[in-house]
Order: structure tokens, then sequence, then C-alpha cells
């Protein structure tokens, strides 16, 4: 992430990625909840979804108050965020719960390095701070969840973890600049 986020540049990027993000999630979730519905676990998929959309409702306000565009891909990471929450999901809970761990990390990650990357002394930003580190915390909650449920003893758990996480890394990169 950027060093400096006195840049109304280096924000932008950072809103419109962390929308993007957030929007992806969601749908993962909701593409779980489709194949997972009716199972036990569904709970807990309920709660981590909603807590996507408290997210995403957070970023949608930011992009109104920076006057930020969001990413272009949108319709994509709607699109692409259901296929892979009930591809895993349809594999068994298992691979949701291992998906889940898988991608928050990844944010989790992401979301402490913004939140360490914007200096303390800009005024403007210590809301911004104090909402990336909070949905960090949320989002590892949820890795912790998956954990709990079983998805790192997911067949192929490796190998799924690296490739969605890698996958998660490159949209990261093309939804600041898109």
């Amino acid at each position: 992430m950027p060093q400096n986020y006195s840049d109304q540049h280096e924000i932008s990027r950072a809103l419109r990625v962390d929308h993007a993000g957030e929007t992806g999630a969601r749908r993962i979730y909701e593409g779980q909840l489709a194949v997972l519905g009716n199972h036990p676990v569904a709970q807990e998929i309920r709660h981590m979804r909603d807590q996507e959309q408290e997210h995403l409702d957070t970023f949608d306000a930011l992009l109104n108050e920076y006057e930020v565009r969001p990413s272009l891909l949108s319709p994509f990471w709607n699109g692409a965020g259901f296929a892979l929450g009930a591809i895993t999901a349809a594999m068994g809970t298992k691979a949701a719960m291992a998906c889940t761990i898988a991608v928050e990390e990844v944010i989790g990650t992401h979301y402490d390095r913004q939140a360490k990357s914007i200096p303390k002394s800009h005024q403007d930003e210590g809301a911004l701070v104090k909402t990336l580190e909070r949905f960090r915390d949320e989002e590892l909650e949820h890795r912790d969840i998956a954990k709990d449920h079983d998805g790192e003893k997911a067949i192929g758990y490796p190998i799924m973890r690296r490739v969605i996480q890698a996958g998660c890394r490159v949209a990261i990169k093309v939804a600041e600049r898109v």
C-alpha cells in the first residue's frame, strides 16, 4: 500500500479496492448460502455476510464522502464472488470454510497494511484508520470462525488456499486501478 495518504489519488485507490473487496466478499457468502442455506453452518455464514454488508455500506458512504468512483469491474466482482462462494460450498462445508480462511487472511493483512500506512497526523483520515482496524479484526474473526468449522481439513486445502489467495492478491491490484 502507498505510504502517504495525504494524496487524494492514493486515498481513492484504497477506497476503491476496499469497496470492490467488500462487494466480492458479500457475494462469496451469498454464493455459499445459495448452496448451504439449510445447513447448520449457514447461521455463521449469515453472520459473516451481514458484517460484510456493513463494511460495504461503510465504503459506499466513504466513496461518496471522498468523491471516489467505484471499480469499473464491479459487475465482475459480483459475479466472481458469487461463483467462488457457490463452487466452494458445492464442494462441501469444509471447502466453503477453506475459501473463507484464504480470503479473510488476505483481506485482514490488506486492511492492516492500509491502517498502518495512514499517518496518524492526518486527522481527516483518523476515523478511516479506526474503521480499517475494526474491519481487519472482523475479517480475522471470520477466518477464525472458518477454522473452527474445519476449513483447514478440506480436501486439497493447501492448494485451494494458495490459489484463492493468489486470486485475491491479483484482484486487489486490479481493483486499485480499474
